[in-house]
């Protein structure tokens, strides 16, 4: 099988990390049919605040790439390539902001830029963003994502619950 997605991350000098196991009691990811839903990723390395008091938006762009990194390391460990990833459907951020804040949209651009990079036309999708008061962990924020895939043989979910 080619690895068109993997060669254009390696020509990026893009490196997936290793997939983050869930923070509660749910799994990472499932997969029904032609659909995989990945369950809310936040960025590497934890960083606790909001956006508008500690983090600007720039920063906020980053994590935001960071979380769409974590996002793609559970979609290549649920259907071990890329490749397989026929669409990136929906996009949705959540971004822990002080009410004041009003650039959570462009925030969350960290992300779907990342996806466009990573998969072309295919990376273009759906999105919603929001404030919110508070996140688990106190995290900047949190992306959830939904992909068309290759059907798989039978339905199933991945990571611990």
């Amino acid at each position: 099988m080619s690895e068109r997605i993997e060669k254009r991350l390696e020509e990026r000098g893009i490196r997936l990390p290793e997939a983050s196991g869930p923070a509660a009691r749910y799994v990472n990811y499932a997969q029904v049919d032609g659909m995989l839903y990945v369950s809310g990723k936040g960025p590497s390395g934890s960083p606790r605040g909001k956006l508008g008091r500690e983090f600007t938006t720039a920063e906020g762009y980053a994590f935001a790439r960071q979380a769409g990194l974590e996002v793609l390391a559970v979609v290549k460990e649920a259907l071990g390539s890329l490749d397989r990833v026929r669409r990136v459907v929906k996009i949705q951020g959540f971004v822990n902001a002080e009410p004041t804040f009003e650039e959570p949209h462009l925030v969350l651009n960290g992300c779907s830029d990342l996806m466009l990079e990573v998969f072309g036309e295919k990376g273009a999708h759906a999105r919603s963003v929001m404030g919110a008061c508070s996140l688990r962990d106190g995290l900047p924020l949190v992306v959830d994502s939904v992909f068309a895939v290759e059907a798989p043989a039978e339905s199933r979910s991945g990571g611990s619950a």
